[in-house]
């Protein structure tokens, strides 16, 4: 297949030239892009980037992407044929900036980041001699676009255990590339890793956990650089950047024993909350789960449908001070028509049940984010990783294998 030549007609002015396109053809690969680039005027362009007709040197450029339909996911390069490269400037329509490096040689600069799908750039390029050119791209759009949900809102304030959690509508199998655009920064260098899992909803997620649990006062920051980044697959591309951030609040745990029936909250590593109550029947589905849950979210009163946790018929009522623990169903909450056995046996439908008063009373102490330490040999097993935030129930070598860049 024989390639056709690209043509740019150059009026030049004394340091700086501009470039006016004239029937520019598609070719494949980078494309060079002939510019002068010199600081003298009256000279005319000779394409093949050596010389003019009146013997000066000439120079040129290639830029990587060109076109209205040019490939996204790709960083700009753009390569200087002669001379040194000074600087160079990429921006989309909306204002954005692609920052990058020129090269030790001073030939090519490499923009940082990548070409985002559906956008315009323009690029401006200066040499050494103070001699500017310039160009256009456009990149494709996107035939599909992933979008995500972060946990927790920004500017929360959160318990120790609260790990930054994100859902993705499409499917991520690019996990290694997702990864490596998002950036984590504590305010006292938290050790934290990422670990991958199915959500609960069957979609993609990702959580961030901190190798201990967070000390108090602890600012964090998620920038998601995820804008040009494709899923892979059938995901879509990535169109915008993400941030959040939240700050760590008290240093809380509840622990609550199902053997003991007991639920205690230690504040600052001093119990400040010690009352009794009953967990859910063991030896069946009824059971309640053991392991380490994070608080998700005060619900207050609800209304709970034993149907809704695969329970049939069993029950159907409003339920005050409700505090959720999993995905799966499983509250801390009040529960005065179990008061018989509060203290003394398991004989709830899986959560944990508390009188009006003591259910109140944790209630207004907890905050979403605590961890709910859960011990104890009436349990039908140990909190899922995705049944909620479930993390902390692997260990942190466990936990590590769970990225996808190790």
């Amino acid at each position: 297949m024989s390639r056709s030549r690209s043509r740019v007609r150059v009026r030049t002015h004394p340091r700086t030239l501009r470039v006016r396109p004239a029937g520019v053809a598609a070719t494949a690969g980078a494309v060079a892009l002939t510019v002068a680039l010199a600081g003298c005027s009256g000279a005319s362009a000779s394409e093949d980037g050596r010389s003019d007709d009146k013997g000066k040197p000439r120079t040129s450029i290639t830029v990587n992407l060109r076109g209205t339909q040019a490939r996204a996911g790709e960083p700009v390069r753009v390569t200087l044929a002669a001379g040194k490269l000074q600087q160079v400037t990429v921006t989309d329509s909306k204002g954005g900036k692609l920052d990058g490096k020129v090269a030790a040689d001073g030939r090519s600069w490499t923009s940082s980041r990548k070409a985002a799908p559906g956008t315009a750039y323009a690029v401006e390029a200066r040499d050494d001699t103070g001699g500017t050119a310039t160009a256009q791209f456009t990149t494709a759009a996107p035939e599909k676009v992933n979008k995500l949900a972060l946990v927790p809102g920004k500017n929360a304030t959160v318990g120790i255990a609260q790990p930054l959690s994100i859902v993705f509508d499409h499917e991520v199998t690019n996990k290694a590339e997702v990864e490596r655009h998002l950036k984590v920064v504590t305010s006292d260098n938290t050790q934290g890793s990422w670990g991958w899992m199915e959500d609960w909803s069957g979609r993609s997620r990702v959580d961030w956990r901190p190798k201990d649990y967070f000390k108090p006062g602890t600012r964090v920051t998620l920038d998601a650089e995820l804008n040009g980044v494709d899923s892979g697959g059938d995901g879509g591309w990535f169109v915008r950047d993400y941030t959040t951030g939240f700050t760590v609040g008290r240093q809380q745990v509840v622990k609550v024993d199902l053997d003991n029936h007991r639920l205690k909250l230690f504040r600052d590593g001093a119990q400040i909350k010690d009352v009794p109550m009953s967990a859910g029947t063991p030896g069946g589905e009824k059971g309640s789960w053991r392991g380490t849950a994070v608080l998700m979210s005060k619900e207050g009163t609800i209304n709970m449908r034993s149907e809704t946790v695969g329970l049939g018929d069993a029950y159907d009522k409003m339920v005050d001070s409700s505090m959720r623990l999993t995905w799966s169903g499983m509250y801390a909450h009040a529960a005065p028509w179990n008061a018989a056995y509060f203290g003394n046996a398991n004989r709830s439908s899986g959560c944990v049940g508390m009188s009006d008063a003591d259910a109140a009373a944790v209630y207004g102490e907890v905050q979403v984010g605590d961890p709910f330490e859960i011990t104890g040999g009436d349990a039908k097993g140990t909190i899922a990783l995705n049944n909620g935030y479930g993390a902390w129930n692997l260990d942190w070598a466990e936990w590590q294998t769970k990225s996808a860049l190790r």
